[in-house]
């Protein structure tokens, strides 16, 4: 898949961090899909035909994680984020099959590395 025509879904319930990273990824070149909920994006079945999902972990209601879990096979990559970042939160990230954690703050280049990486490795088991 050409990375800067992918797809690439995020779920962020701050209003502000979900706009820094639309623009950030669709001025690298991606198409964006944006969500502010978990329970938004599966009504929406809004993860099919992403490259790639960015989630973050603590949201209202469903986790990233627990959300992660609930697509099941043939799911996109993920880079989960968080501003909790402990070593629980790294394992369960682990563990759910995402492809990348990063903790919050971090910079653009580093979420737009993960996501590359996410692609390029495809969809988790």
């Amino acid at each position: 898949m050409d990375e800067q025509q992918a797809l690439i879904v995020v779920v962020e319930d701050d209003s502000s961090l979900r706009r820094a990273l639309e623009r950030l990824l669709v001025a690298a070149g991606y198409r964006t899909r944006v969500f502010d909920s978990a329970e938004a994006l599966l009504t929406a079945d809004g993860h099919r035909g992403a490259a790639c999902l960015v989630l973050d972990i603590t949201l209202p209601g469903r986790s990233g994680i627990d959300l992660y879990a609930a697509l099941g096979p043939g799911r996109p990559p993920a880079v989960l984020i968080t501003a909790n970042d402990s070593a629980t939160q790294r394992n369960a990230a682990e563990i759910a099959g995402a492809s990348s954690f990063l903790p919050k703050p971090f910079v653009g280049r580093a979420l737009l590395t993960s996501v590359a990486r996410a692609i390029e490795l495809g969809a988790t088991p």
